[in-house]
């Protein structure tokens, strides 16, 4: 093969390339957002229902896009509020706010990112509020994880009749 046929035949396959990365990407991200999803639901139904301040079903709205920046507000403060429900139900709560300003924290990160990145000028900025909201996400998740078994060892004996 001549160069030119090489060339020719690179020109042939690019989007082709091009377009299953993108799929790839695509794919990788939902299923992020599927275990996320996943994992906030399983958190909040480990949580007494009265002590619940948002149902775990609605945590799947966060899987629209766009809608989902605002449902952020909703969900992740619901969530440290429910943990601080169920704490302070026991007689005390020795995690203070249950990561609450760390959700907000994230909320407006990602809010702004978002609408940073639809200005051209300014839209570098919210590359870097990205990835603080990324890490702030991560933060976020970890705490929820810890609750939650912290919530399984204080609530244990009502678990052990295999209500949850």
């Amino acid at each position: 093969m001549d160069p030119q046929q090489i060339a020719q035949m690179m020109e042939d396959i690019g989007p082709l390339v091009f377009f299953s990365i993108v799929g790839a990407l695509f794919l990788f991200i939902l299923a992020i957002n599927i275990a996320v999803c996943f994992f906030l639901s399983s958190c909040f139904k480990r949580i007494p229902e009265e002590h619940r301040k948002l149902k775990p079903g609605l945590v799947w709205l966060l899987m629209v896009p766009c809608f989902s920046i605002v449902w952020n507000f909703f969900v992740y403060p619901a969530l440290a509020d429910s943990y601080i429900a169920a704490f302070e139900s026991e007689g005390a709560n020795p995690h203070g706010d249950c990561g609450r300003r760390l959700a907000l924290v994230y909320c407006i990160l990602a809010a702004v990112a978002v609408a940073l990145s639809m200005i051209p000028c300014i839209s570098i900025i919210s590359c870097f509020l990205s990835l603080a909201s990324l890490i702030v996400w991560i933060l976020i998740l970890v705490k929820a994880g810890s609750l939650k078994s912290q919530l399984i060892v204080t609530r244990a004996g009502a678990y052990r009749d295999g209500g949850f």
